[in-house]
């Protein structure tokens, strides 16, 4: 069961949402525009929000937006709308839409797309949970497991120690760090090029075996390769 705000500003599709993910047995809170959307989001911390991007007060991309700016995207947003361009679905990714979903929504698209949104905000829990020591001294970096961004500049990567006892690392682990300096944007640019780059190594570059694996649609994750200029074949041939 997880909390989910329904923003839209027809009565009829917020109704609709609402019956389908209460029969789920979630619990869903509706909002009609930005502004009572705002006061949802402060009030009850959904851990999924459904947001439509044609609204008459302010758009649900500009909304997000917002969101991202003052650091309150901290639960998986779907997009939603039956007008929007494929330039829209994208730049709703880049600044940290989780998926985007066609109207009229089809119930197994819904329920699937749902489904993902609630697992990936487990998941960030989980990982957010974990604790991150201070930064260790470079002579004592050889003995722990470390891992820097290759795509950072030097004077920019910070490598931190892992709070994971090397005991319980499997041989093919990779761990990320990256510097807390970097604007948010970049920090998770740079993370999800890198977790794209790795499962795209693991299976050959199949699209289709790394969709199953990251959960995610393969238009979305076709999305989401180009717009962090990540190329598929390239790192096929390269076997990373």
């Amino acid at each position: 069961m997880a909390n989910i705000l329904v923003v839209d500003d027809e009565m009829g599709i917020r109704e609709l949402l609402s019956e389908i993910l209460g029969d789920e047995g979630h619990v869903v809170a509706t909002a009609e525009n930005a502004q009572q959307a705002r006061e949802l989001r402060a009030a009850a911390k959904p851990d999924l929000v459904l947001l439509d991007i044609w609204m008459p007060d302010t758009d649900g991309v500009t909304l997000l937006k917002e969101w991202q700016r003052d650091g309150l995207l901290t639960m998986p947003v779907i997009m939603m709308s039956g007008h929007a361009t494929i330039d829209t679905a994208v730049e709703a990714t880049r600044i940290g839409a989780l998926n985007f979903l066609e109207k009229p929504i089809s119930l197994q698209k819904l329920l699937k797309a749902v489904q993902q949104g609630i697992s990936r905000g487990q998941e960030v829990t989980r990982v957010s949970s974990i604790p991150v020591r201070a930064p260790i001294a470079s002579t004592d970096m050889q003995a722990h497991h470390l891992v820097t961004d290759k795509n950072l500049p030097p004077a920019t990567g910070i490598a931190y120690q892992q709070s994971i006892p090397a005991s319980l690392m499997s041989a093919d682990t990779q761990f990320f760090t990256a510097s807390f300096e970097l604007p948010l944007r970049e920090a998770r640019d740079a993370f999800e090029r890198a977790y794209f780059e790795h499962h795209l190594g693991q299976e050959g570059g199949s699209m289709t075996r790394v969709a199953e694996k990251t959960g995610l649609e393969r238009t979305h994750l076709y999305r989401k390769l180009k717009q962090l200029g990540v190329e598929p074949g390239k790192i096929a041939k390269k076997g990373i």
